[in-house]
């Protein structure tokens, strides 16, 4: 789900860059009015205390972000969708201002799941738009295959469906080599905050994020790997099936993806019982929310009101 992080170098050498969270690239968001923005905090089932940032007024879009990432990663986005829109975007359990539970158990998928209903919750509505990158991406399928009733419309970066990223591991387990060194017990002491925002150029917004990392927890973040990441299927083994996707869902994927291919993409719209539209975007990486920071966000903002919800 995410690039290999290097736990010997803790660099991210050789692994795919993005460009800065806070770039204007052609046609981005970046240049529009500041926007104001609110701090606020959920509490989850558990008990955890969920961290987001809220702007805008309308029909509630919520952003999920992904490793190693934080809600920072939206901050282009939210502009864009401000004029329209109440947009949310989250850190989730573990990472920068949200709780940081221990064990493994404390970041199984069902958590994750709940933590987003309980924003939705805390935020005063019944449904929502949920939009999530990489482990965020994880996380809003399975919102969708649980609280079908309160989702609106569904965004996905990166991820490929459950059920098509069963196929990809089968296919090619070598990919998920670097999934299975986060597995391993005290893979979190390998890492590093600096080492974590090596993706990022910018200098200003890389120490955002070696802050925001700083007030993370290493393990929680190794955690999800460890709680959720799918074991590849054993070669002519019956993939898992899954409930259809009974609202419009956009995909975009930066084609230069190395660590998850657009082939993982292909047949996403027979789990979709609406409309599917699928975006490729040929110059861009892993972060294709950062690389085409201009294309994305003007994307997912006309196909919001391409697709108004009731």
């Amino acid at each position: 789900m995410i690039l290999g992080v290097s736990l010997a170098t803790l660099a991210l050498a050789g692994c795919q860059t993005a460009g800065p969270p806070e770039a204007a690239s052609e046609g981005s968001v970046a240049a529009k009015p500041a926007i104001a923005v609110e701090s606020k905090f959920a509490t989850s089932a558990d008990g955890t205390k969920i961290h987001y940032n809220a702007s805008g007024k309308g029909p509630l879009v919520l952003a999920i972000h992904g490793f190693p990432d934080f809600s920072g990663s939206w901050d282009q986005l939210a502009p864009a969708l401000n004029d329209g829109y109440r947009f949310v975007a989250i850190d989730t359990r573990g990472y920068n201002l949200s709780g940081q539970p221990a064990g493994v158990a404390n970041y199984a998928m069902p958590k994750l799941v709940e933590d987003v209903q309980a924003v939705i919750k805390a935020e005063g509505y019944d449904k929502a738009t949920v939009i999530g990158h990489d482990w965020g991406a994880a996380i809003a399928w399975n919102y969708a295959f649980a609280h079908p009733e309160t989702l609106e419309r569904l965004v996905i970066l990166s991820v490929p469906h459950p059920a098509n990223m069963g196929r990809q591991l089968q296919a090619a387990p070598q990919n998920s080599n670097y999934a299975r060194n986060f597995q391993k017990e005290g893979s979190e002491n390998n890492l590093t905050a600096e080492g974590l925002a090596g993706w990022v150029r910018d200098p200003a917004a890389k120490a955002k994020y070696v802050e925001a990392f700083k007030r993370s927890s290493f393990a929680g973040m190794m955690n999800y790997y460890r709680a959720n990441y799918p074991s590849a299927p054993e070669p002519g083994a019956a993939l898992p099936t899954f409930p259809k996707i009974n609202t419009p869902v956009l995909v975009i994927h930066g084609m230069k993806d190395t660590a998850l291919l657009s082939m993982g993409h292909n047949d996403t719209w027979d789990q979709v019982a609406k409309d599917t539209t699928i975006l490729m975007v040929p110059d861009a990486n892993h972060f294709v929310q950062h690389d085409a920071a201009g294309l994305v966000n003007g994307t997912i903002r006309s196909w919001l009101d391409l697709h108004p919800v009731k």
